[in-house]
């Protein structure tokens, strides 16, 4: 998936704006961006009693958002205490440190930790989401059920139901609206911005202060070539909405930036149907294996990291191989259901028929399916012969051709525990926000710094904490 060509953003200079004298062309909060950080941020807005209006370059609020699991991590919820589960911020915490080894922003570590409880519960008790604990395995990095997901789980479902709450609250929303420029005065305040209607003409919208809820970099090939050379010839599984904008907005504005280097990849993306393959079949005992039959990697590491050692192997694809019993528990997730019926899954009733599926030795994998009982000593914490299995596979066998994709970055805006964005000298600015994918995340600075589900945690911790500093900054 390709970003069709980008208008350069632009920065433009002036005490007011033009064409905004009446009184229908100001509003107190203008978020730029529908997904699920911009969704967030107006619904919490609304909840404190102040006027937002959102812009979404799209027909339809989807983002990159739809295209995810749907799933968030959040500690201390209503419905995860319900379930007994004993997890706390500080724990989540630690789990995000952990897992960026240290290198992911403390600052906003804590903020988002303490922030995604409450904004769960108030988007379930004042705005109607349902949510669930996912039950019987651990996302890597996780040391608790903590994956919250609506009866859906999809990322769809989250999204459909964030923009019937928005709907529902009479929130504005002006869809087919893409922000081309931001408008700031002599010290540095946004007064307002224009944005492109599919005819061609240009808009404006006056505000008291902005949030940028757009996404990152990933569909700007451009910039991931000059950012993150590594996926540089991925395949973007993202949304063609993430073109850079709030970078380049950033850059004219001389803001800071941060962890340019971190993102969120993939190494289960179903070829050719182009689905995303929960990471939930590997965790539960299913194994990647490359054209020649043989395991490369300890799966258990995490799917971002995952999307480069796919893409290492031969061809860049890999082969997802699982049992019966982790079948049974793949078509719980809809997203599987219809990789499935889409013809991803292979059915191998043997060993030598799983050989032939992917065009392999039968002995390579005759020697790795008989290596998975066995645990090797502590040499590589990545290396495949460090995992652990409880059970062997066995026969019949699933197979799923894979390969490593870029789903989002997480790196963008450098900002404060209250989502302002910094200036080079770290000051904040007056009344600018950003949040989600337009801000650096809590993954650090390298694809193997992200924890499962840090992008919608960025996304609507973020949303929720930008809502609260703009209602401020609005009143």
């Amino acid at each position: 998936m390709t970003a069709p060509p980008m208008t350069a953003p632009r920065i433009c200079q002036a005490e007011h704006m033009p064409g905004t004298v009446a009184q229908d062309a100001h509003v107190p909060v203008v978020i730029v961006g529908g997904g699920a950080c911009g969704l967030t941020a107006a619904l919490m807005l609304h909840d404190a009693g102040v006027d937002c209006a959102v812009l979404e370059r799209d027909a339809t609020p989807t983002g990159s958002s739809a295209l995810s699991s749907g799933f968030i991590p959040a500690p201390g919820t209503q419905v995860q205490r319900a379930a007994g589960i004993d997890d706390s911020p500080d724990r989540f915490a630690a789990d995000i440190t952990a897992k960026a080894k240290g290198r992911a922003a403390p600052h906003l570590v804590q903020a988002y930790a303490q922030a995604i409880g409450p904004a769960l519960d108030a988007l379930q008790l004042r705005h109607g989401l349902e949510w669930q604990v996912l039950d019987g395995f651990l996302y890597p990095g996780h040391s608790v059920r903590r994956m919250h997901a609506t009866p859906e789980k999809t990322g769809a479902g989250l999204m459909g139901r964030l923009a019937n709450a928005v709907a529902a609250a009479d929130i504005p929303m002006v869809t087919d609206a893409t922000v081309r420029e931001l408008w700031i005065n002599a010290e540095q305040r946004v007064i307002g911005v224009g944005y492109e209607r599919p005819d061609g003409t240009l808009e404006h919208l006056a505000c008291d202060a902005l949030i940028l809820a757009c996404n990152g970099f990933g569909g700007n090939a451009t910039m991931v070539r000059e950012l993150l050379p590594d996926m540089r010839d991925a395949l973007f599984a993202g949304h063609t909405g993430n073109d850079g904008s709030a970078i380049a907005w950033g850059r004219a504005l001389g803001a800071r930036l941060a962890d340019l280097g971190g993102y969120q990849g993939h190494g289960s993306w179903a070829v050719p149907q182009g689905a995303l393959i929960s990471w939930a079949l590997m965790m539960e005992g299913g194994i990647q294996v490359n054209a020649l039959g043989e395991r490369f990697h300890d799966e258990t590491q995490g799917y971002s990291e995952a999307s480069v050692h796919v893409l290492a192997q031969p061809g860049g694809v890999a082969w997802n191989v699982f049992d019966a019993p982790i079948l049974a528990l793949a078509r719980t997730f809809p997203d599987f259901a219809d990789a499935e019926a889409a013809g991803a899954v292979k059915h191998c009733d043997s060993v030598q028929a799983l050989a032939a599926v992917i065009g392999c030795h039968e002995s390579n994998l005759i020697a790795t399916t008989a290596s998975l009982t066995s645990a090797s000593g502590q040499k590589d914490h990545k290396s495949a012969e460090n995992r652990v299995f409880q059970r062997p596979l066995q026969a019949p066998f699933y197979a799923v051709k894979v390969t490593g994709a870029l789903f989002h970055t997480q790196g963008g805006l450098d900002i404060d525990a209250q989502c302002r964005v910094l200036g080079a000298d770290g000051e904040p600015f007056p009344n600018l926000l950003a949040a989600g994918g337009a801000a650096r995340g809590v993954s650090g600075d390298a694809v193997w710094g992200y924890l499962s589900g840090n992008g919608l945690l960025s996304a609507v911790a973020g949303g929720y904490i930008a809502a609260h500093t703009a209602a401020e900054l609005a009143r």
